[in-house]
């Protein structure tokens, strides 16, 4: 083969390696994804404690994520914007919670924001959860119960009803 010819083919294969590690390079940027609540800062700047109600709230910002079970009535609009890379779990990005508190008539008494600083981090350790009480082995949790149980009302056990 000619110089010419192996230059030629040289300048090929880094031309086709250029484009092969071009066209991968999108498929390792970061997929964004809105969750929950959109927040529109427009809106949610509109609300007002002492003027509003839960009718007026529900028709500017809809309906809430959640409402709480307990206690003085409140509604969270929570937002969340995660990030991901390939091959890894996703990432809060962004985060925002409008909590909006009501009294008893329904009537807008308050309205907090709270952003990422008050998220809490979970971190699960390993595959158990740790329990109160001793630890049994497997033999004592396949013959603990034996005569524990009471034969009462049982034929044969020797209670009433029985011979």
């Amino acid at each position: 083969m000619n110089p010419e010819a192996s230059r030629r083919q040289r300048a090929a294969m880094r031309a086709v390696l250029v484009l092969g590690v071009a066209a991968m390079l999108p498929a390792c940027s970061a997929i964004r994804e809105s969750r929950g609540y959109i927040t529109d800062p427009l809106l949610t700047d509109v609300v007002q404690p002492g003027i509003d109600n839960q009718q007026s709230v529900e028709g500017t910002l809809g309906r809430p994520t959640f409402t709480s079970q307990f206690g003085q009535p409140t509604w969270y609009y929570v937002s969340s914007v995660t990030g991901q890379r390939p091959f890894s779990r996703p990432r809060i990005r962004q985060h925002s919670v409008l909590a909006v508190r009501f009294d008893e008539a329904g009537k807008v008494m308050e309205v907090d924001r709270s952003g990422i600083d008050q998220v809490t981090y979970l971190d699960p350790d390993g595959d158990k959860t740790p329990t109160l009480g001793r630890e049994r082995g497997f033999l004592e949790d396949l013959f603990g119960n034996i005569g524990q149980v009471g034969g009462a009302g049982l034929p044969g056990g020797g209670g009433p009803g029985g011979p």
